[in-house]
């Protein structure tokens, strides 16, 4: 009887150890799998462009590389421009498209905005442009990039890679910014760099574009870096195609924060060529 008595509770310990052990593992701290952080493989980009244009031809924008958004309405800035086909032209080896002080569409100052045409982006790559911006209070010169199909849903999800943006109220300040569903709006990511000759010389405004970061650069000096953290879609949807667009705006929620000034029009931005280089897979 002594030995059934100890061999019980022998095994009423064994029981409550495993229960206890058991109870334990269920309220352990789960496991928290960090984020693989993607790879800079250094990178490199074809010798031959992919997508570029020259402006060596007189006349209209090349129909086979650029297409034009056009309208009114404010463009989700409270642009005071609507944008027309007609105030591009292709003349002396350099695209130019102007801002004018003329009424369309209800708009008080007309403009262009000009888009790449189909996928030729792609996807990763080095873009440059070269170009001389327009000068005064009101003005927003932009070369920028958009999703072309939105894959991971309506702005800012998809994302926009704005490589140079200024506002004629800062003149001279130029800006590389990044938006996505993390960082948007005014809270986008980026930097920048004061070009004192911006109306009166040619610059290169460049993006490097991979899978492990957005790279601005102005004149081939480095301004600004976005690293992809490892976060997703929310923080890097830009592995997907964009497209490049060239305009520039009159007024808006940034570019019209002084208001306008009437007497700088026409005020236009020249681009000597665009030139986009795909990047060499690893």
């Amino acid at each position: 009887m002594k030995y059934t008595l100890n061999a019980l509770a022998i095994l009423f310990l064994a029981i409550s150890l495993s229960a206890c052990s058991k109870k334990g593992a269920d309220n352990a701290a789960p496991v928290v799998i960090a984020p693989v952080l993607p790879e800079d493989k250094a990178w490199a980009f074809e010798s031959m462009p992919y997508f570029a244009d020259e402006f060596n031809v007189n006349g209209v924008p090349n129909a086979a590389n650029w297409a034009y958004e056009n309208g009114g309405g404010g463009w989700g800035n409270s642009e005071l421009e609507y944008y027309t086909p007609a105030n591009a032209v292709v003349a002396d080896g350099k695209l130019t498209i102007t801002a004018k002080k003329e009424a369309m569409g209800g708009m008080d100052y007309t403009s262009t905005r000009l888009v790449s045409k189909g996928l030729q982006l792609a996807r990763f790559g080095r873009i440059e442009v070269k170009a001389r911006l327009p000068k005064g209070t009101g003005i927003w010169p932009a070369i920028w990039m958009m999703p072309q199909d939105s894959k991971y849903g309506n702005w800012p999800k998809s994302g926009e890679i704005d490589i140079m943006e200024m506002v004629g109220f800062d003149p001279g300040n130029i800006h590389f910014t990044v938006h996505n569903k993390t960082y948007f709006g005014a809270n986008g990511q980026g930097g920048g760099k004061v070009v004192s000759s911006f109306n009166t010389d040619y610059h290169v405004y460049r993006v490097d574009w991979t899978p492990y970061a957005l790279r601005g650069y102005v004149d081939g000096e480095l301004i600004y870096t976005y690293a992809n953290n490892g976060g997703g879609s929310a923080v890097y949807p830009y592995d997907q195609n964009f497209f490049l667009i060239l305009n520039v705006a009159v007024g808006g929620s940034w570019g019209g924060q002084k208001g306008v000034d009437n007497t700088i029009f026409p005020a236009a931005m020249d681009v000597d060529y665009v030139r986009f280089y795909k990047m060499i897979e690893k």
